[in-house]
């Protein structure tokens, strides 16, 4: 079991590690958010489900059995909702962007 938690937090690191590079190097605001929500969200689900092999279903594992659906709702709900206001807002797509699917919907 210990190798199964030692790969999935490396796993973990990895994607967390991806995600800081896409919100650094990404052009802007929503190709930043979509690198943090997914890259992050999927890396601290793997680094939470290897806490879980780790330490069983003691404290430690239920809180994060808990933990994983909520940062997982939680983190798309909440870029959603980012996205969105940015959008509201009036922040520019990036130059090389090639749909703009709320261009016809009305902002509201």
């Amino acid at each position: 079991m210990e190798y199964i938690s030692f790969i999935l937090i490396c796993i973990g690191i990895l994607f967390n590690f991806f995600g800081c590079i896409g919100l650094m190097r990404l052009p802007d605001v929503y190709n930043r958010l979509q690198s943090a929500t997914k890259c992050v969200t999927l890396g601290t689900c793997s680094i939470l489900l290897g806490v879980l092999f780790h330490y069983g279903f003691v404290e430690a594992g239920v809180k994060a059995i808990i933990a994983i659906p909520l940062l997982f709702f939680g983190a798309t709900v909440a870029a959603h909702a980012l996205v969105k206001g940015a959008y509201i807002f009036g922040v520019k797509l990036g130059d090389k962007s090639v749909k703009d699917d709320y261009k016809d919907v009305p902002k509201s």
